[in-house]
């Protein structure tokens, strides 16, 4: 079972090419900083944009540099099977714990559709799969009861839920049984998410601010519950404010703000403008994250 803030990572770029030397310090930090574990090449990790040998080096790296310190769910998903499943076989091969696998985006395939595709990747595999479910980015939605008859597959653990339906972990408890992962893509409604039934969030706010996104869970799993939502409205204006702009953009604003890594992207994603970085800071500077003079 994974519990608690896993860090759905950025991909640190310098002059082109990933930034293994960010990359690194990065993961670091996130140690010293209690982040239970890390997802990389997610679309955090801008892997869109990262060709297949991209993608390789950096769940690779991942693996290497936290050296089983800390869990990893290498994102392996695709639209097309196949290419999902190489990508599975690959993050087996360097050692991640786990792989995170989206829902099918754009060829919107159906419920009898997105079974199959999972049940391919579970048949060809020896890996735990965790189905991200992200309606919002893949213009599918898998139903509770399509999720349901997955998690009789012994590899199909748990799932990522960013459909921002905060009843949704209660339906899928009901089908799923208590024992099947469940993990918020959504850092907004985190705490609500975990009073519902679920085990932790996979956060693109804990790039920003690893320590108090995992205090928060943290504070949740040992029953001090007034502790975890003082922190969660202290990180409220990061959650939104990090998405005024398509992520990972502002997030990697914020980075660059700390020292910690450079703000460089690859298009078709570009800088964040003026006034979204002014809220970034704002909110940055709510959470304590940077000094209030």
């Amino acid at each position: 079972m994974f519990r608690g803030s896993f860090v759905a990572l950025i991909t640190p770029m310098r002059e082109g090419a990933i930034d293994e030397k960010a990359f690194a310090g990065l993961i670091e930090w996130h140690i010293e900083s209690g982040t239970h574990g890390f997802v990389p090449v997610g679309t955090t990790g801008e892997s869109p944009t990262l060709d297949h040998a991209e993608h390789a080096r950096v769940v690779e790296l991942c693996v290497e540099i936290v050296a089983g310190r800390r869990p990893v769910i290498a994102g392996t998903g695709s639209n097309a099977t196949a290419e999902a499943i190489s990508l599975t076989r690959h993050a087996r091969e360097a050692g991640a714990d786990a792989a995170l696998i989206v829902t099918p985006y754009y060829n919107k395939p159906t419920q009898a559709g997105l079974f199959a595709h999972y049940k391919a990747i579970h048949d060809a595999v020896e890996l735990p799969i965790i189905i991200y479910n992200i309606p919002g980015r893949s213009v599918v939605d898998m139903t509770p009861q399509t999720m349901a008859r997955l998690a009789e597959l012994p590899n199909i653990i748990g799932v990522k839920d960013a459909s921002n339906d905060i009843t949704r972990p209660l339906a899928t408890r009901e089908l799923c049984g208590p024992d099947f992962c469940q993990l918020s893509g959504e850092d907004g409604n985190a705490l609500a998410f975990l009073a519902h039934g679920g085990h932790g969030c996979i956060s693109v706010t804990a790039n920003v601010a690893p320590a108090l996104c995992a205090a928060m869970q943290d504070a949740w799993a040992a029953g001090r519950s007034a502790e975890a939502l003082a922190i969660q409205q202290r990180l409220f204006p990061l959650h939104r404010d990090l998405f005024l702009e398509t992520s990972p953009a502002p997030a990697k604003w914020a980075l660059e703000r700390l020292g910690r890594s450079g703000a460089e992207l690859r298009l078709p994603l570009v800088p964040i403008g003026e006034a979204t970085a002014r809220a970034v800071e704002a909110a940055m500077r709510h959470a304590g994250l940077l000094d209030t003079a």
